[in-house]
């Protein structure tokens, strides 16, 4: 019995501090509804916007630009390509702590035509500054 409990113990805190996501952002948007995050780090400033375009057959089209590239991703909610990383600063030395934002793909409302979504920053030595800028919809 003690064993077991011991052994529950400690696979409940490897589980803690296995949580290698530094925070979590929420973010729904209509069509062509845009968010903006300004992420800083060392003496660089940089934007990372999201939108999404069309929803047809399950699969949601989104444009995303970082760093003055644009990508474009399709993306399901049935776990295949459910999300996508976008890594913040090159990989130099820091090629396996490079920070990241793990965008995932969580809900399609139809009623309201609007796209849920988790932006996860994973910063695991707290390189960079995150701030979300207002909504826009583009034109």
């Amino acid at each position: 019995m003690f064993a077991r409990l011991f052994f529950l113990g400690v696979l409940f805190a490897a589980t803690l501090s296995a949580n290698e996501y530094a925070m979590m952002y929420p973010v729904s948007l209509k069509k062509d509804e845009q968010v903006t995050f300004l992420v800083k780090y060392a003496t660089y400033k940089r934007e990372f916007t999201l939108r999404w375009t069309l929803f047809v057959n399950e699969g949601l089209v989104l444009f995303h630009t970082y760093n003055k590239s644009v990508f474009q991703n399709i993306l399901y909610l049935n776990g295949t390509n459910q999300s996508f990383k976008v890594f913040l600063k090159p990989k130099g030395a820091d090629r396996y702590e490079v920070p990241y934002f793990l965008v995932k793909f969580k809900k399609f409302d139809l009623k309201k035509n609007r796209a849920k979504f988790e932006i996860f920053l994973s910063d695991k030595r707290s390189q960079m500054q995150v701030e979300r800028k207002k909504k826009t919809i583009q034109k």
